[in-house]
């Protein structure tokens, strides 16, 4: 069966109230599908109305009359604020693979006032609260999704026609007290979250939302080797020098049993200093590979800044003291000394393998974003190559 594309809308409520990570979770786990591209919007009102006008549909299960909720809801609340002008966040998922559309649609579910149990997204996350008139007294769908592959296509290609001038890192999408001053910080969803379709890229999010910040940019990301070893530059010399002592302890142990003799401390100290960099250069080559799939000497000059094989997911949170706030939740580097409840604890493995990256500074934060490049818009071309062009 030929591979679709489906798209999953999550609404500025749903992101108002962090409930991004267990949806992500859901979709991940229970559809088996993998997730292809991510990509905040600020949608203008012009977008919000050409999407909402394709909502109501003979091709929807769900009865006109939610349909029509849901498409007054899209005016509502996924328009600019009425009093202010501000637009809203929108964060939109595409997923890939077999009969996509229609597993997206199962696991998210339809819409009903008398459903009361957690089985799908909407049973969880969205409200329909009707007064005993029948009228409606509060709608929420949570998220938003095509019914059918066709539908699918057509709005796929409409907010992939404005993701480059209404998508990316959104700006003035938040407001904050006098006198507060927000930070930007960026977050990389590791690699080994992504071995085979678990929650844990949702999970490690669910975490982060305990800071209480605001995602403002997301995008999965392939990092090239080029990009993997700028990113990863600063720590080179730091692991050349820093393991000299590992090294030289090691190396004496290893010599003196194969040649049974002992190693004197100044002759110990040599051997540190000696293989220390070499030592050093090997672990930033692994972690280089690790994080793109290739180790630099594996490939030719090439392929250096082609797209890696290995996929995370890039996100960039914003608000007052983000970087502490996000280094917190997230624990030290060694999972083994992180603190109970942090990501790094839960879901880390060892120094490298440890789950996620934030940045440790507000010159790093710059430095990384610069590099990752979170606006990219690479949903647009994955659109195009499966949809035809917009």
């Amino acid at each position: 069966m030929a591979q679709q594309l489906a798209y999953v809308l999550i609404t500025p409520y749903t992101l108002h109230k962090s409930r991004t990570g267990g949806i992500l979770a859901r979709l991940i786990t229970r559809t088996g599908l993998e997730l292809v591209a991510a990509r905040m919007f600020a949608p203008s009102a012009e977008l919000v109305r050409l999407y909402s006008e394709a909502i109501v549909s003979a091709a929807d299960p769900q009865d006109r009359r939610i349909q029509e909720l849901i498409r007054d809801y899209c005016v509502a609340n996924l328009s600019p604020d009425a009093k202010t002008g501000r637009r809203r966040r929108v964060m939109m998922l595409l997923f890939a693979g077999e009969e996509a559309v229609r597993k997206i649609r199962s696991v998210i579910g339809n819409i009903s006032a008398d459903r009361r149990g957690g089985e799908t997204i909407r049973d969880t996350y969205g409200d329909l609260i009707l007064d005993d008139h029948d009228q409606v007294r509060y709608f929420e769908p949570a998220v938003l999704a095509s019914p059918s592959a066709d539908e699918a296509v057509r709005k796929l290609k409409l907010w992939a026609h404005y993701s480059d001038t209404e998508g990316g890192v959104v700006a003035d999408t938040l407001s904050y007290p006098p006198g507060d001053i927000p930070q930007r910080t960026l977050v990389l969803i590791k690699p080994d979250n992504f071995r085979f379709a678990t929650g844990r890229p949702g999970n490690v999010i669910d975490f982060l939302s305990r800071t209480g910040l605001y995602i403002v940019g997301i995008k999965v990301h392939r990092m090239s080797v080029a990009q993997a070893v700028d990113f990863y530059g600063p720590v080179r010399e730091v692991l050349r020098t820093r393991l000299q002592d590992t090294v030289a302890t090691r190396a004496k142990a290893a010599l003196e049993k194969e040649f049974s003799f002992k190693i004197p401390a100044p002759e110990e100290k040599q051997l540190g200093e000696l293989l220390g960099p070499i030592f050093g250069d090997s672990q930033f080559d692994n972690i280089v590979k690790f994080m793109s799939g290739r180790a630099p000497g594996e490939c030719d000059p090439a392929q250096l800044r082609q797209p890696g094989t290995e996929k995370c997911i890039a996100l960039i949170y914003e608000g007052v003291s983000a970087i502490r706030k996000i280094r917190d939740v997230l624990g030290p580097t060694d999972p083994s000394k992180a603190p109970p409840g942090s990501v790094r604890r839960e879901f880390g493995q060892s120094i490298m393998i440890n789950a996620a990256h934030a940045s440790d500074s507000e010159e790093s934060a710059a430095r990384e974003m610069a590099i990752v490049n979170v606006g990219e818009n690479n949903l647009r071309a994955i659109v195009e190559e499966s949809c035809g062009k917009v």
